[in-house]
């Protein structure tokens, strides 16, 4: 079985020579290369990767907070190809994490993959990520405050910005942003823009997955609102209110989705 393999260098040169030293080995197969610790983050988290080859110093998001920034997943084996303080490199040691000192060298390379080999074997345990993070914490402590930025940036190419409806013989392609509204029936979605409405044939569980949860939120149990789009909140009875959009359209809240209102009360 191929182990899946991301390699991480803001250098280049660094990941063709990596690259070179990888050929021998016919179980690897490398799926991504990255140049920078944001573009790792996106990787890993979307091709999960079982191995990473990662260099700590690279400018920005450096090592520590690549591996910071994907613990929200499962993530793959870190292996640091680093010419970083001995501290760090025996406090990594330590938790059983390898790595490679550059230049990396060849018999130095085939040792850490015997050692990736029978990790990969046993499946890795909630205690052993645990210790990861308590050792990223204790070395790199500010590497979490890296990621605040980034969770604008993944979301960003996380949801769709246009979605394709096919409404009446005819495809539409909907500027997301304009979307006002949007109400279930069933396995069909009304959507609501300024303009017009259109039918999607998609569940409104499948259709809240494509779309960024800051803006789009759910009101009731069958409407989403572009909370973009809202002008005014008007109070109704029992707890209830109803939400102005820009259209002049009124969409009622109701008491389970109050939280939503929350947001416009500062």
């Amino acid at each position: 079985m191929s182990i899946r393999t991301i390699l991480v260098d803001d250098e280049k040169l660094a990941i063709q020579g990596l690259e070179l030293r990888l050929q021998p080995f016919d179980d690897i197969e490398i799926v991504a290369t990255c140049h920078n610790g944001r573009e790792a983050i996106r990787k890993i988290k979307t091709l999960k990767p079982d191995l990473v080859f990662l260099d700590i110093q690279m400018p920005g998001f450096d090592g520590f907070s690549v591996v910071q920034g994907v613990m929200d997943i499962d993530p793959p084996l870190f292996v640091f190809v680093t010419a970083y303080s001995e501290h760090a490199i025996k406090a990594f040691e330590a938790q059983a994490i390898d790595y490679l000192m550059k230049p990396v060298e060849p018999e130095r390379l085939a040792d850490t993959m015997d050692r990736v080999r029978s990790r990969l074997s046993e499946k890795r345990t909630s205690e052993e990520l645990d210790r990861l993070r308590t050792v990223i914490n204790e070395v790199a402590p500010n590497a979490a405050d890296n990621l605040g930025s980034l969770d604008d940036d993944l979301a960003s190419t996380r949801f769709e910005k246009l979605i394709n409806v096919k409404d009446r013989g005819q495809i539409f392609r909907v500027d997301v942003a304009s979307i006002e509204r949007i109400d279930a029936a069933g396995d069909y979605m009304c959507i609501y823009t300024a303009e017009t409405s259109l039918i999607l044939r998609e569940t409104m569980k499948d259709l809240e997955k494509r779309l960024d949860p800051r803006t789009f939120q759910r009101v009731h149990r069958s409407t989403i609102v572009n909370l973009d789009q809202v002008r005014q909140v008007k109070p109704h009875t029992n707890g209830e209110c109803f939400l102005v959009l820009e259209s002049g359209a009124q969409v009622k809240v109701s008491r389970s989705y109050r939280d939503v209102v929350a947001r416009f009360v500062h």
